[in-house]
């Protein structure tokens, strides 16, 4: 009977003890995941500007790749751009990096909260090796709130991506 109580403890103590290393490692997963997260915002702030910094690049005439990476509805309700911009559909630049060039100085906006698409679109070329890519800060709203010009977008566009769209039969 007593080694009978004495296994249970040992089993006991067993169990305790690898709970307790599970725990440490569940916790120790989420420091690190959260630590990384902390990096990669951190290196997406960096590869920022402000619309101020991006008027005066545009007004100093430095070659600068702009595109409005803005959702077609969102084109579509607001149809206005930075001049000077390109708009490219985000699905095609995540789907085909290589339309925005490796090798020179780019920037890309949206009017998402928190810029969520030139922040995608950012990620996207990042992984590739693009190192000079750029997200405006505020995107379309930041830049209308500095009253800073914007010309009418008129050229034709679709409401999604032909290329894209799933091929039947």
């Amino acid at each position: 009977m007593e080694s009978d109580i004495g296994e249970c403890e040992r089993c006991g103590l067993s169990l305790t003890l690898s709970l307790m290393g599970v725990a440490v490692l569940a916790i120790s997963l989420v420091f690190f995941l959260r630590a990384k997260r902390l990096r990669d915002q951190r290196e997406l702030e960096r590869r920022s500007i402000t619309v101020e910094e991006l008027h005066a690049l545009l007004a100093s005439d430095q070659a600068i790749f702009l595109f409005d990476v803005r959702q077609p509805l969102d084109l579509l309700a607001f149809p206005e751009i930075i001049p000077k911009a390109k708009w490219i559909a985000p699905d095609e630049v995540l789907e085909r990096p290589s339309l925005i060039p490796k090798e020179q100085d780019v920037v890309v906006y949206c009017t998402c909260p928190s810029d969520k698409t030139s922040r995608a679109v950012l990620r996207r070329t990042l992984a590739l090796q693009f190192a000079r890519v750029k997200f405006l800060k505020g995107g379309l709203a930041a830049w209308k709130a500095e009253g800073y010009p914007v010309e009418p977008y008129q050229e034709v566009f679709h409401l999604y991506s032909p290329s894209l769209a799933p091929r039947s039969g």
